[in-house]
């Protein structure tokens, strides 16, 4: 199947209407060639309305989007470049919200989805945000599996033999971990922007 297809195929999927009570809107970001692909947990509201991943009001300077440009000192039009970033997700409509923040999506949208969204993306770096993620990430890889969270974030690690970092959720609500972990901002993420930089920059870096 074409990538062209399996877009058009995803963009077209309806299954959890029922789940959520509200029409689906998957949302797809990036080309199949971007040199960096990030997996998150699911679209936001914002995000879902605009068809844009990790959007930013304006008016919540604080949000997700905001707090993760942030990290990872990269700027909106780089960020939004196709060719550069392409954004995936453990699903890829809002799903919702729940009583601290939004609900966590359903784990059949990745198995119907994301392994093959995946098989199409030949990056020189994967980013993995979030435990949600990272636990469906890790469930599917026998090494990355008997580590814990912490593990997995502040080492290196391999996802088809590229190489990928996890982080954790910037969403407001998940700022306990970032304060009970405070080598995360102090310098993990530092070696993060680094891994990042070198990958956008260097021009000898070429997907196979």
């Amino acid at each position: 199947m074409s990538f062209a297809e399996f877009k058009r195929q995803l963009l077209q999927c309806r299954d959890c209407r029922g789940l959520f009570g509200f029409e689906p809107r998957p949302l797809q970001w990036g080309e199949p060639s971007a040199r960096v692909v990030i997996i998150g947990q699911a679209p936001s509201k914002a995000s879902s309305e605009c068809g844009r991943p990790f959007s930013r009001d304006l008016n919540t300077p604080n949000g997700s989007g905001a707090r993760l440009m942030r990290w990872l000192r990269v700027e909106d039009e780089t960020f939004y470049d196709p060719g550069k970033f392409y954004v995936a997700g453990v699903a890829h409509c809002y799903p919702g919200k729940g009583s601290s923040g939004d609900k966590r999506p359903p784990r059949s949208c990745a198995d119907k989805w994301l392994a093959k969204e995946l098989a199409y993306l030949k990056p020189r770096l994967f980013i993995v945000i979030g435990r949600y993620a990272a636990d469906c990430i890790s469930g599917h890889d026998r090494n990355l599996g008997s580590m814990s969270f912490e593990g997995l974030v502040f080492n290196d690690q391999l996802i088809g033999g590229r190489l990928a970092v996890f982080m954790p959720h910037p969403s407001g609500v998940n700022q306990k971990w970032t304060k009970d972990h405070p080598d995360f901002e102090a310098s993990r993420i530092h070696q993060i922007r680094s891994h990042l930089s070198y990958v956008l920059t260097d021009i000898s870096t070429r997907s196979p």
